[in-house]
Order: structure tokens, then sequence, then C-alpha cells
């Protein structure tokens, strides 16, 4: 009976390794069974066709298809090295496209990295995407914090906090403010709207809040009421010059999943890191570059 899926991943995540620095790989030559080959001269051909396919593809030979020693044992416990190969996920994806079609083996394995290949681009995707609305989160934080202590000291009242974030918003999103937007949105009354923001939604708010920091500064506009219009002013501006360039309204843009959990957990591992002064706990001085 041949292998179902299920069984063909077992058997290829069983073999897979770690890299001291966290990267995944396959030993070619425990791949090569698994991909029909008993020899391994003839396995040697086809990791040759995939160093081929991945310099068509643009890609470091060195990052996915690394040439790495195994040690085996030979007779009364004598050691021996013979060559062998360090394949990324991407690397073992050439593999099995490159080998020989007639083999199942490997019409299976090509299904299986295509779709754990593409998986991880996908991943990496994400991370990445995530990773930038983290960056423009924090910024945004930031930015609020001293367009706050700027608007305090140019006559805004602590009280009055709350209609100047809203002033910003109702120029910026066309006269909703934060709750209209967020009902607009979709999102939950206690949700922190900037959490539920993509990159471009963060980016613009994070324009309207420092632009107007420097109107009030530059302009040196004084009391509370006209602060609260320079916010709106900029705000409105802001949406005036995304409508006439073609941009998508912020308003309109969609809510994406809440980046709360991520700033969270980032926020507890940095107060779990040491303080400079701290005591190594590694020795960092030895040259430790892969």
């Amino acid at each position: 009976m041949p292998d179902t899926n299920d069984d063909l991943k077992a058997k290829f995540e069983s073999i897979k390794q770690t890299s001291p620095y966290g990267m995944e790989y396959w030993s070619a030559r425990d791949l090569m069974p698994l991909l029909g080959y008993d020899k391994w001269e003839r396995f040697d051909d086809t990791i040759d066709r995939a160093k081929a396919a991945c310099v068509n593809a643009g890609q470091e030979v060195a990052d996915h298809l690394p040439g790495a020693g195994k040690m085996i044992t030979v007779g009364k416990g004598g050691k021996r090295e013979i060559k062998d190969y360090a394949l990324s996920r991407f690397g073992a994806y050439l593999v099995a496209m490159n080998g020989d079609p007639r083999k199942p083996e490997i019409a299976a394995a090509q299904v299986y990295f295509a779709v754990q290949t593409r998986r991880a681009e996908q991943w990496d995707e994400l991370r990445e995407e995530l990773g930038e609305r983290t960056r423009w989160r924090q910024r945004l934080t930031e930015a609020n914090k001293q367009f706050t202590v700027t608007a305090q000291e140019h006559g805004v009242n602590s009280r009055s906090f709350g209609r100047l974030h809203d002033a910003g918003a109702r120029g910026l999103y066309g006269g909703m403010g934060v709750q209209q937007v967020k009902e607009y949105k979709g999102i939950g009354p206690k949700e922190d709207l900037a959490d539920r923001m993509g990159r471009a939604e963060l980016i613009a708010n994070d324009f309207v809040r420092s632009q107007t920091e420097q109107k009030i500064r530059n302009e040196e506009i004084l009391g509370q009421e006209r602060v609260i219009a320079a916010h709106f002013e900029v705000g409105r501006e802001t949406r005036n010059t995304i409508e006439r360039i073609g941009g998508t309204r912020p308003e309109d843009l969609p809510p994406e999943p809440s980046i709360r959990p991520l700033l969270e957990t980032r926020t507890r591992r940095q107060k779990k890191l040491p303080s400079p002064d701290a005591p190594a706990l590694f020795d960092v001085s030895a040259d430790t570059t892969p």
C-alpha cells in the first residue's frame, strides 16, 4: 500500500535536523532512500542538477545546497568522512524537482516539498508584515506620547486629550471620531483602534501626529482650541492627499488581526533581558560567525 500524505510528511520530518543557528535542513544522505535512490552516484547527479536550478532561480547554492561531510563507522569501529550536503527546505525541493520522474517517491516528494516550501514562504511573508506592523505600532505610540506633551506645553488641558486625539481622527477619517471608526470597521469597543491597523493606516496616523506637532511648534500655536483645530486640519489635509493620489481612504482599509498579543509578548521579553551591567551568561568574545 502506498504511503499516505501523512506518512510521507512524518518520514520527511523525522529526518529533518536543526543547525545551532536554528535553521532546518536535511542531510542528502538521509534523504536519498526516501527519494527512491540506492546509489549515491546517481543521487549526486540529481543534486548537481538541483544546484544548476538554484543558480537559475537567482539563489545562492551555498545557502541551500552547501557541501557537508558525514562521518560513518567502518570496519573495527573506525570512522570515515563521506560526501554529503545540508539541504535547506528549498534545496530539498529542488533536489526532488530534479529527480527521476519515474520514481513514485520523487513524485510524492515534489508535492510535499512544494507545499511545505510555499507554507514557509507564506509564514516568512506574514512574519515580515507583522514585524513592520509592530515597528509602526510602537512608533505611533511614541508619536502619541510626544504629541501629547507638546500639546500640553501649548495650552491643552489634560482633560481635553480625548477631544484632541478625536479631532485628528475626524480630519483623517472624514468626520468620524475614534469610536465611530471602530464601529464602521467592526472593531470591538474595548479594543485599541491602533492595534487593528495595518501598516498603511499606522503610517497615515503617525504622519498626522508628527506633522501636527511640527506645525504647532513652527507656527507657535497657543491655546487649547487652536491646537485641537490644527490637529483636525492636518488630519483633513492628509486625507485629501490620500484621495488625490488615488489611495484607499483610511476608514476603508480593512482591520487586521489584533497585534496586541505580539506587543505584550515583546514587552515581556524585553523585561527579562539582562541590564547592560549584568554579568554575561556566556562568553561571546569568540568569533561565532557561521
